[in-house]
C-alpha cells in the first residue's frame, strides 16, 4: 500500500538541509515523492512500506526528525520532480555558491578577516552539497554515498583549517578591514537570498520555499554576523568580533560536515 507520511523536522530550516534530506531519501526505491515545508519545518513523503523505514534514514542526519502522522496516499500525493529541471537549477545554485566562495576567500585574506574566510567555507559547503546533488542525478546509491563521504571529509578539513586560522590570528594578531568585511558580506547575503528565490521560482511545488529565506540561518545569518562583526570592529577598533564570528561560522561548517558524513 502506498502511504503519505508527514515528519516533523525541527532542525530543517534552510535549502542546504533540504538537499541533504533529498540525498538521503531520493535514492530509496520505496520513496515516490517529497514535499518540504521549511517554514513549518515539516516533510511529507509519499512512499511504499512502513513510515518507520523512512524515518530510519532521516534520524542519522541529526535534524531531530520524528513521525507526525501517516495516511494512505490519495490521487494528490506528491511525486518526485523532473530530474532534468532539477539539474538545471542545481547548476545555477552551484555556480552562485562557488563564485561567492572564491570572492569571499580572496577578500577574506586581503581584509585579514577570519569571519569572511569562514563564511567563504560556508558558501563552499553549500556548493558541495548542490554539486553532490547534481552528481547524484541518475547515479547508483553506492556512488552517491561515496561522493557524500568525500564531500563531508573535505568540508571537515576545511572547517578545521578555518578554526586553525582563527587561533593563529588570535595569537599573532590581525587588523581586519571593516569596510571590506561589510561590503563583501553584503554581496554574499544578496547571493544567498538569490539562491532561495531561484528555488522558489523554479521548483515544482516550490511556493512554500518562498518563506525559507527567513529561516536560512546557516547562510544569511552567517552573512549578517560578518556584517555585524565589521561594524563592531569599526566601532571598537578591536579584532575580537571578527574572531568570534570566524569561530562561530567555522563550527557551523564543521557541524554540516558531520551531518553529511552521517548520510
Amino acid at each position: 500500500m502506498r502511504s503519505q507520511s508527514t515528519f516533523d523536522v525541527p532542525k530543517m530550516d534552510c535549502p542546504s538541509e533540504e538537499r541533504m534530506i533529498r540525498l538521503a531519501l531520493e535514492p530509496l526505491d520505496e520513496v515516490h515523492g517529497l514535499q518540504f515545508d521549511l517554514e513549518g519545518r515539516r516533510l511529507t513523503v509519499t512512499h511504499d512500506g512502513a513510515a518507520e523505514h523512512v524515518l530510519s534514514h532521516l534520524e542519522p542526519l541529526g535534524f531531530g526528525a520524528r513521525l507526525a502522522h501517516s495516511v494512505e496516499a490519495g490521487d494528490d500525493a506528491v511525486v518526485l520532480e523532473d530530474p532534468v529541471a532539477e539539474a538545471r537549477v542545481l547548476r545555477q545554485l552551484l555556480a552562485i555558491n562557488a563564485a561567492m566562495f572564491v570572492l569571499e576567500l580572496g577578500f577574506g585574506f586581503w581584509a585579514q578577516s577570519t569571519g569572511l574566510i569562514a563564511d567563504s567555507l560556508d558558501m563552499l559547503a553549500d556548493a558541495m552539497v548542490y554539486g553532490l546533488s547534481l552528481y547524484a542525478v541518475g547515479r547508483a546509491v553506492g556512488a552517491q554515498r561515496r561522493a557524500a563521504r568525500w564531500s563531508g571529509w573535505l568540508q571537515m578539513v576545511l572547517a578545521l583549517g578555518a578554526l586553525g586560522e582563527v587561533i593563529r590570528r588570535s595569537m599573532v594578531g590581525s587588523e581586519p578591514v571593516e569596510l571590506l568585511m561589510i561590503g563583501v558580506a553584503s554581496i554574499a547575503l544578496v547571493a544567498n537570498l538569490a539562491c532561495v528565490a531561484l528555488l522558489a521560482a523554479h521548483r515544482k511545488g516550490g511556493v512554500h520555499l518562498k518563506a525559507s529565506w527567513i529561516f536560512s540561518t546557516n547562510d544569511a545569518l552567517a552573512n549578517l554576523g560578518v556584517i555585524l562583526a565589521g561594524v563592531l570592529v569599526m566601532v571598537t577598533g578591536s579584532a575580537v568580533p571578527d574572531l568570534v564570528v570566524g569561530t562561530a561560522v567555522g563550527l557551523l561548517v564543521l557541524s554540516g560536515a558531520v551531518r553529511i558524513l552521517r548520510l
